[in-house]
């Protein structure tokens, strides 16, 4: 059976074991070659240096000196090197004259021949250290010069050399090699040991995962989350953020530097930080940033049953939340001009009844009444309104309001000229401001007790002023600084769905065109929205 040997099939934690095994190895095996040559180098420089001081003895000894000098030195001098030599475990002593001729030696045929070696320095009353091939065979050998102390200028009258052949020191460090051996032995299992601990944490960390399944995953991961057209955010426990893909960063404004930082420090709307960090599930709830709508999801992100943090997903709402703050103004005048229809029917068929019974000018004074105020109201908004989507919008809200019994006024003498903001904008503040005012005071007041909402606009020192008043409860103590937070709402507590994003929506548009929102009451309550007239150039900017 054939199986591919392929290390990089291997985890990573694999990888990085075999290769600190080949680092141990050749780091062992290094510090063995070392420690070796090392023994080698000390076991030679302790034989020079016993060789060494057994030669100044034998050369300060007052029988050499005298030995020497005597007509037969031979006969005085060799049994004493060979036993100086046996005493001392050199290999050779040798005692010559100072032309090198040998007066000892252990083997009895080489005396009264030649030394082989230098000897030129020792006659000059130096010391000769050195590493020659003699009869011995290679040794490491010292010469020194015997003096005569008793004569004048103590002249140098022989030599000495003493020798240790190179195998005799090769032995010695050969009988330390066990010692070493089992030292680098220890050196290996505790390195091993330590190895496997360290490839099992990695392990442990990479979840044996290999190189090439991690480089993947990073490259394909990276790419996804840069990709993906939903912000991407990721807390830990602590409320850390520790990740935030490019949408993210774009649809929340964060900082280069964001990674890493606590959310509660990245000035973030407070209920978007509760929203981040807290340990609830939530599911398409909607937030407001300064510029935008958001959708948010947010669920715990678990490994194998362990909490790690939580992953939240954003979608950018703001341009369908202003359609359908639109397309609410536009349901709410289809059904108030389907209401005026049926009473336009009503009234049609109340004045034909009237003409069939006689009662001719009782019909035309009905039907002049009726048309009267039916024009008094839209030459009162035509005449004081040149925006034509601003125009539309109050005379549907008048419609919406006759149908819900409640009085729509219009400042006398309101103005609001054309081109102060986009009109989408204008559509998104009065629209809200109005729907939040009818609210207000549809869930308030007696039966039958008139309730009211006004309208207003004026331009005063350079800017256009909108203002939107109702009878109803007013805002509660303190409630003017949370007025256009996400989720707060002059309506019922049971309000579902948009419940409290259309003041936020106000406040943010308001905002986003440079202008300024007051809010007054109680009694009542009303929102007063201030405009530069140069909004709409600023914003085209």
């Amino acid at each position: 059976m054939f199986i591919e040997f392929s290390p990089r099939r291997w985890s990573v934690a694999a990888q990085t074991f075999a290769l600190q095994v080949l680092v141990a190895v050749l780091v062992v095996a290094a510090g063995l070659a070392g420690t070796f040559v090392q023994a080698q180098r000390a076991g030679d420089q302790e034989a020079m240096a016993r060789a060494l001081a057994v030669a100044e003895t034998i050369a300060s000894t007052p029988e050499v000196v005298s030995a020497v000098q005597a007509p037969d030195p031979t006969a005085r001098l060799q049994p004493f090197a060979e036993q100086v030599r046996r005493d001392t475990a050199t290999d050779f002593v040798v005692v010559m004259s100072t032309d090198a001729i040998r007066w000892t030696h252990p083997d009895p045929t080489q005396i009264g021949k030649r030394f082989i070696g230098h000897t030129e320095a020792a006659r000059a009353g130096g010391v000769v250290e050195e590493d020659y091939t003699g009869t011995l065979g290679p040794s490491a050998r010292v010469v020194v010069p015997v003096r005569d102390t008793t004569r004048s200028g103590s002249p140098v009258v022989a030599l000495v050399s003493v020798g240790i052949r190179k195998s005799a020191v090769g032995e010695q460090v050969r009988a330390q090699l066990p010692g070493i051996l089992l030292a680098g032995l220890g050196a290996a299992l505790l390195s091993g040991l330590g190895m496997a601990l360290v490839s099992r944490r990695i392990r442990r960390q990479t979840h044996g995962l290999g190189e090439q399944q991690l480089r993947e995953m990073y490259e394909y991961y990276d790419a996804v989350l840069h990709a993906v057209s939903e912000g991407l955010v990721i807390t830990d426990l602590d409320g850390t953020l520790r990740l935030a893909n490019d949408e993210a960063v774009r649809l929340l404004g964060l900082p280069p530097d964001a990674v890493g930082r606590r959310v509660a420090d990245l000035d973030l709307a407070p209920a978007l930080v509760t929203a981040l960090t807290d340990d609830a599930v939530h599911e398409d709830e909607l937030h407001v940033t300064a510029a935008r709508v958001l959708v948010l999801n947010r669920a715990p992100a678990r490994w194998r049953g362990r909490l790690l943090g939580h992953v939240a997903t954003l979608r950018d709402r703001t341009d369908l939340e202003a359609l359908t703050g639109e397309l609410d103004s536009a349901r709410g005048l289809t059904e108030a001009l389907r209401s005026q229809a049926h009473e336009s029917a009503n009234r049609l068929h109340t004045i034909v009844s009237l003409i069939e019974l006689g009662h001719t000018d009782r019909a035309l004074a009905f039907a002049t009444e009726e048309l009267q105020v039916s024009q008094l109201l839209t030459d009162k908004v035509v005449g004081a309104v040149d925006e034509p989507a601003l125009t539309a919008l109050l005379l549907g809200k008048a419609a919406e309001a006759h149908e819900r019994g409640i009085v729509f006024d219009i400042e006398p003498g309101a103005r609001f000229p054309r081109d102060v903001a986009p009109t989408r904008d204008v559509v998104t503040i009065v629209g809200n401001l109005i729907d939040n005012a009818l609210d207000a005071v549809s869930a308030t007041g007696a039966p039958g007790a008139a309730r009211h909402v006004a309208f207003g606009s004026r331009v005063v020192d350079g800017q256009a002023v909108l203002e939107v008043s109702d009878d109803g409860p007013g805002l509660p103590p303190g409630g003017v600084a949370d007025a256009f937070r996400r989720g707060w709402s002059t309506k019922e507590q049971g309000s579902a769905g948009r419940r409290g994003i259309g003041l936020a929506l106000v406040a943010q548009t308001v905002e986003r065109l440079g202008g300024t929102l007051e809010v007054d009451g109680p009694p009542g309550a009303t929102f007063t929205v201030r405009l530069p007239v140069t909004a709409v150039d600023e914003v085209a900017r």
